[in-house]
């Protein structure tokens, strides 16, 4: 019953992160709305991390899984994905990069601020 009701808060929080996406106009994906709104009932004790932590810790642990279907529609659409390849490729990993970097000088002055 207990990983129920936490997955059930994880689920409402979703849910109202799709709500906030069709009723405010920005182009925001309803995932990040749900993320800000976990994140806000967090912070602010609303929601306890007892509350929906197991859960969490199960979905995490089970990410990988998500990610088979992905890749094997990726494969599916080989013929479409061949001529761009190279492009792709080299935006994934520019883009990689430029996002270690960017984390890594974040991570960086939030610690030396803290000191």
């Amino acid at each position: 019953m207990k990983y129920l009701k936490q997955f059930l808060i994880i689920i409402l929080v979703s849910f109202i992160g799709e709500i906030l996406k069709e009723i405010i106009p920005f182009p925001v994906p309803a995932s990040i709305y749900g993320l800000i709104i976990m994140f806000t009932c967090l912070c602010t004790g609303i929601i306890k991390t007892e509350q929906a932590g197991s859960a969490g810790d199960f979905l995490i642990e089970i990410m990988p899984v998500m990610f088979i279907p992905a890749a094997a529609g990726l494969m599916d659409s080989w013929d479409i994905l061949k001529p761009v390849l190279l492009p792709v490729s080299v935006i994934t990993v520019v883009s990689t990069i430029i996002v270690m970097v960017v984390s890594g000088t974040v991570t960086q002055l939030v610690l030396r601020h803290k000191k």
